[in-house]
């Protein structure tokens, strides 16, 4: 009898051991598509990729030490660029997500690479931290913190 019961928690218990690694992958899925998506428009300034992926109260740190607002982040995106600033498109690497449920902490290495008129090629590392949170099923980032990889922490 204690063996029936013993065997009869087990499973349970796997069975919602299942259930929220499921719902993890999905969730992780789910942030890590997003990010891709991001990442692989954020060059072009589109403003409805910004739109889908940062929420309206985003805590933006960039690299720099400035906090930003998403109502700052899309008012630079009406901006045309300067010509000489170049080209750039990104990459993101060495990506980790850890899902809560409806909230996930994701950490990479972006890789931003600016081509300049001139056909200068500038590339910049970054490391990356975001929140994000579901809100009715849908997945946007709340807080933000871009820092800088030096060139001695590359080496490293």
């Amino acid at each position: 009898m204690k063996m029936a019961r013993v065997v009869m928690i087990a499973v349970a218990l796997g069975s919602v051991a299942a259930t929220v690694t499921r719902t993890q992958t999905s969730g992780t899925q789910e942030v890590t598509a997003l990010l891709r998506e991001f990442i692989a428009g954020a060059g072009s300034g589109d403003r409805a990729i910004f739109d889908k992926f940062f929420a309206d109260d985003v805590i933006y740190t960039r690299a720099t030490g400035v906090v930003i607002t998403k109502a700052s982040i899309m008012e630079s995106l009406g901006k045309p660029s300067p010509a000489s600033e170049g080209k750039s498109s990104y990459s993101a690497e060495d990506i980790t997500v850890h899902d809560y449920g409806d909230t996930a902490i994701v950490a990479f290495r972006l890789e931003g690479r600016t081509e300049h008129a001139d056909g200068k090629l500038e590339t910049a590392h970054y490391r990356n931290t975001g929140t994000f949170l579901r809100r009715k099923g849908r997945w946007q980032a709340v807080a933000w913190q871009a820092t800088k990889i030096s060139e001695a922490a590359k080496v490293q």
